[in-house]
């Protein structure tokens, strides 16, 4: 059997965002969606969420890239101190992801931050049913560890596994398209962590899909490459990572790269076609509070 989670990133980053979330969720297939707790239209996002009862709402943790939700003065190793500002996280993925490698991050800042962002969340009425990360952060060991004790102070069971099934998808079939080859690429490389991502969670006693599809096409995904995707599935509960939003005023003030992108996918989640083409796949769509009742 094959379920698939379709969670949409980046609630709270605009209202726009938060638009097209709530349309992919009633019209489309998005089944649950992670909330920024220092996204600009946090406030909005939380209205949203109050009156789409079916809609799981996870955290989506923003260590890098974005602003503490915790007070900056005791988070001094994940602040880019030396940078234009100082009271920001590093904007730069490489040089997040050196210093969580290579162990430069305090464990008791990053729990403070993660539950902080997290307990926002529940303090404004939302259950947050899942966690997941900004740049797919936790996807490091040091970053795993921290998420994993926030999630058990904050009573969250289950987590993403930000890891994509490699025996599903073959190099060839990004042939001739070099930034989906090269992304093909990176993700192999940090599949390695895959092994200790596993032997955390069984030991952790929280609930983790068995993977994740749409993050080598993120910003480039359409319906054949979503359909290519889905058809390869093996049985189990996948996720299928998406950023569905309007290429409005708001989002094109925001550093991100995913602008027209949010629009095509906007499109594509609520297309007729693709929930037909699930139908005829045989994969059922599934939230993650759902998931999440699994864990005893």
């Amino acid at each position: 059997m094959r379920q698939l989670i379709v969670n949409a990133d980046d609630f709270g980053l605009t209202a726009g965002v938060n638009r097209a979330i709530a349309e992919a969720h009633r019209d489309g297939i998005v089944s649950s969606a992670t909330l920024m707790a220092n996204g600009a239209a946090f406030a909005d996002a939380v209205q949203t969420a109050r009156v789409l009862p079916k809609l799981s709402v996870g955290c989506h943790v923003v260590l890098v890239d974005g602003s503490p939700v915790a007070p900056a003065g005791g988070l001094d190793t994940l602040l880019a101190i030396r940078s234009a500002e100082p009271e920001k996280f590093y904007s730069s993925l490489s040089a997040f992801a050196a210093r969580a490698t290579l162990g430069g991050f305090d464990r008791e800042q990053l729990v403070e931050e993660i539950t902080a962002q997290i307990r926002k969340i529940q303090s404004a009425g939302i259950e947050v049913t899942h966690l997941d990360s900004h740049k797919h952060a936790h996807i490091f060991p040091e970053i795993l560890a921290a998420m994993l004790r926030a999630a058990r102070i904050c009573g969250v069971r289950a987590i993403r596994s930000p890891f994509v099934p490699m025996k599903a998808i073959m190099a060839q079939q990004f042939a001739g398209k070099r930034t989906l080859l090269k992304r093909y690429g990176q993700v192999r490389i940090l599949n390695a962590f895959a092994p200790h991502f596993r032997r955390q969670m069984k030991r952790s006693g929280l609930v983790a899909p068995d993977g994740i599809i749409g993050v080598i096409e993120t910003g480039l995904l359409d319906a054949a490459l979503l359909r290519q995707a889905l058809a390869s599935l093996p049985d189990g509960t996948w996720e299928l990572v998406s950023h569905p939003g309007y290429a409005d005023q708001d989002l094109r003030t925001i550093r991100t790269r995913l602008i027209e992108s949010r629009e095509r996918e906007r499109g594509l989640l609520t297309s007729p076609e693709l929930q037909d083409f699930l139908n005829k796949q045989g994969i059922r769509v599934i939230g993650f509070r759902e998931l999440a009742q699994r864990v005893v």
